[in-house]
Formats: structure tokens, C-alpha cells, sequence
């Protein structure tokens, strides 16, 4: 962001903002404040019945476990107890991923907690000692250390490199001021918009809407991509498409790891954007999810007017509000995603602002887009399915490095940190 001239149009959420300090679950009818503070250890706070120093202590007690992976839900289960997997780890990986927590990999999708346990038998022990080597590393570069065990035997995917180099001081500022999230003046399309502008004063040739239809190698060991207005030839491609549209281009003697890639698989979520105008929330925070046992089609509600009412527009004062729908419940509640109506799917998101916010009247404003195959679920085993892909690339020395979202975060930090990893690696 800094490089690309953009540090003055960040719109930043700093830890002692409304957004960063209240955040909500929407369960049993009602919407609950997710607990902090000493007040929220020591005495019960819906909606969890037990005060969550029960659970600390259940944490700090429990045998280490012995399982090279394990779904979130059932390590979470194990460590710190049914309830919290069931309202507060289920609704965050709904959050998070889209998906089932059922599913999901800890290894894979938390490996610092998964970490945390190996190192110290106690999730609460290892992230508050962390590891000599950890420290170490941190004190002497200023610098968080990416987790460890994400990312050994995945050198062509993981971002590891993201610990070499300067740190910007647009980073130092939002540690020091504990940005939960952020976003641009102009959306965050201001991002690519401006990095394709970088990119094209230095030459660099773009095609943009111009699907690859086909890799493949050529004898001299490069690559010719065949796309729908021609064909390019590459020394070396750097992939970030999405893990199985990647599979169905690549050539028959990289089979194997067509294979690998297929079995990433990936959700859809509806996103329906609202607007209401002369109208309040009644709370002021970030958004709340939804357990999935509350209502599994309704992944929870943003509200965006509260982080960045920069993005509000001109006028009267308005509450903006993001509704996700689908994920991996996608199917179960409204069919195929390449078919869904927009008028059921608005109608969906306009109920839930009703009934969970209160909020009457029909929106001034409204977008509804479904977003296939979006979010990929590192479900069980994926670290070995990342290793195999890492292994099967070193040994038939391809000139192809993966970047994105199908391997080792989802998050655009995940994504960025992803690409200049590969970058770094290829450049030595």
C-alpha cells in the first residue's frame, strides 16, 4: 500500500475504536456483546452459561493433543469446551471462512494455536510464552514471526519470506495503534486499480478480462499460455488463480498436481449491500455473526457505516450494512449459487436486518452479488496436501510459484504477503 502511493488515502480502525471493541453474536433471538474484560472471566455473560474462566482452566488441565490435525471444532471442544466450539468458534469461522468449523483444518486454517498446544500442552501457555526461538527472532528484527509449523516442507507456498525486509512505517503505525482492520478512501478496487497503474508505468504489459485457457510447456522448458486473444510465452508464471481453476489448464504430465488442486475446495457466499437512510442501529460496533445452529443460511452482518462512515456519501446520515449469505450452507439454503434468484437472496438479507437490528423500513439502496467459489476451506489434511504440492513443483522443477488464497491464507494480507514471498524467492 505505502509502495503504491496510497498510505494517505488508508482509512484506518484503531483498537480503541467502537469496531475494533464491540463485536456481537446473534443467538437464542437476541444479540449479545462477545465478552472482555476481567468482569467477563469471572461471572457468566450470555450468551455462554459458564463464566469463560471455566474454560481457561479446562485449557491449562487438558492432556496435549496427539493428532497430526484436527477439525477446529473438536480441538476447540477438547481444550476449552462444547459451548465455546459450538457459539463462539463456530460463528467465528463462518465469519472467517464462510465454513464449517466441522470441517476446517486448525492446522491449517489457526496454526498458531495449533502451535500454541504443541509447544507448551496448553493453547493459553504457548500464546502467552510463545517459544525462545520466537522471541528471539522477534526482539531482533522488530518483527512478528510467521508461525512455524504452517509452513515447514511449503517453501513454494507459504509466505514465509514476509519476515525478510524493511518493515514500512505504515506497518509500525498500525501495530502500534492496533488496527483491526482497514480499508482506502476510494473502496478497496483502489487498491488493484492502483497497482495496475504501478505496473503499467514501468512497462508492464496487462491483460486484463483475458481468461488462460491452457499451460503448457514448451521443449526449451518454458511455458506457452494460451489465452482467448492469443497466446504468451513465460520463463516463469506465478499463479494466483484460484486452486482448481488452475487444475484445468495445466498439462496432462502435471496431472498430479491437478489432482492435489481439485481437492481444495472452495464456498459461495452471497454479499447484499444496504443502505438505510434517517435511521440509527440499535448497537455500535463491528457486526455480529450467527451461529450455525441459529440460522445456518445467515452468516452474520457487517456494519459498515460504523467503521468508515467516510464511504457514506453526501446527505442525510446513513447506516450501511453488509449481509453474507451461503457459504458452506450455501446449497441447503438457496440451491445452486450460479442460479440464485437476487430477488430471494435480497429478500433474505433485508428479513435478517429486520428481525436481528430492528431496522424497518425498506433500504434506500441496495447491491446483491453471489461470489462463486470464493473462499477456499482448508479442511483436514490440507497441510499435506500443500507439502505434496510443494514437493511435486521442486521435483519436476516447474518455473510455477502459488500465490493466493487456496494455500496459506485467505485474508488480502494473507494474499499480499503470499506474492511477495514468491516474489522475494525468485528474485534470490
Amino acid at each position: 500500500v505505502s509502495e503504491l502511493g496510497l498510505e494517505g488515502d488508508v482509512l484506518p480502525v484503531p483498537g480503541d475504536h467502537p469496531a475494533s471493541r464491540n463485536r456481537f453474536l446473534y443467538t437464542g433471538g437476541a444479540l449479545h456483546k462477545l465478552p472482555s474484560g476481567l468482569g467477563a472471566l469471572l461471572r457468566p455473560v450470555p450468551p455462554f452459561s459458564r463464566a469463560l474462566l471455566w474454560s481457561g482452566v479446562r485449557d491449562l488441565l487438558a492432556p496435549a493433543g496427539t493428532e497430526p490435525d484436527e477439525s477446529v471444532h473438536a480441538f476447540v471442544h477438547r481444550r476449552f469446551g462444547r459451548e465455546v466450539a459450538d457459539i463462539a468458534v463456530d460463528s467465528l469461522c463462518r465469519g472467517v471462512f464462510a465454513g464449517d468449523c466441522r470441517a476446517l483444518s486448525i492446522r491449517s486454517c489457526f496454526p498458531t494455536l495449533f502451535e500454541a498446544e504443541r509447544r507448551r500442552r496448553s493453547v493459553l501457555l504457548g500464546l502467552a510464552l510463545g517459544s525462545g526461538e520466537r522471541r528471539a527472532r522477534g526482539n531482533a528484527s522488530g518483527d512478528t514471526p510467521v508461525p512455524l509449523l504452517r509452513h515447514v516442507g511449503t517453501p513454494a507456498l507459504s509466505p514465509a519470506g514476509k519476515e525478510r525486509g524493511a518493515e514500512s512505517g505504515l506497518s509500525r503505525r498500525a501495530r502500534a495503534e492496533r488496527w483491526s482492520q482497514w480499508s482506502l478512501r476510494g473502496g478497496m478496487e483502489s487498491l488493484p486499480e492502483a497497482l495496475a497503474a504501478f505496473l503499467r508505468l514501468r512497462g508492464v504489459e496487462l491483460r486484463c478480462h483475458a481468461p488462460l485457457r491452457r499451460l503448457r510447456r514448451c521443449p526449451d522448458g518454458r511455458w506457452q499460455l494460451t489465452l482467448a486473444d492469443g497466446t504468451v510465452t513465460a520463463d516463469h508464471v506465478v499463479s494466483a488463480l484460484p486452486a482448481a481453476a488452475l487444475a484445468q489448464v495445466l498439462p496432462a504430465e502435471a496431472e498430479p498436481l491437478a489432482q492435489e488442486l481439485r481437492c481444495i475446495p472452495a464456498v459461495s457466499v452471497a454479499v447484499v449491500n444496504l443502505q438505510y437512510k434517517g435511521i440509527a442501529l440499535p448497537v455500535t460496533g463491528f457486526g455480529h455473526l450467527v451461529p450455525s445452529s441459529e440460522d445456518a443460511s445467515l452468516l452474520g452482518i457487517v456494519y459498515d457505516s460504523v467503521a468508515f462512515p467516510q464511504h457514506d456519501g453526501a446527505g442525510a446520515a446513513s447506516v450501511r450494512l453488509t449481509v453474507m449469505l451461503g457459504g458452506a450452507w450455501f446449497g441447503q439454503s438457496f440451491g445452486d449459487p450460479a442460479a440464485a434468484a437476487p430477488a430471494l437472496l435480497l429478500q433474505r438479507a433485508q428479513a435478517a436486518v429486520r428481525e436481528q437490528l430492528g431496522l424497518e423500513p425498506a433500504p434506500t439502496r441496495s447491491i446483491v452479488r453471489v461470489h462463486q467459489a470464493c473462499i477456499p476451506q482448508y479442511t483436514l489434511g490440507h497441510w499435506q496436501r500443500t507439502e505434496r504440492i510443494a514437493r511435486f513443483l521442486a521435483e519436476q522443477r516447474l518455473p510455477l510459484s502459488l500465490v493466493g488464497a487456496s494455500y496459506a491464507g485467505v485474508s488480502v494480507n494473507d494474499c499480499i504477503a503470499s506474492a511477495k514471498a514468491a516474489v522475494e524467492r525468485l528474485l534470490g
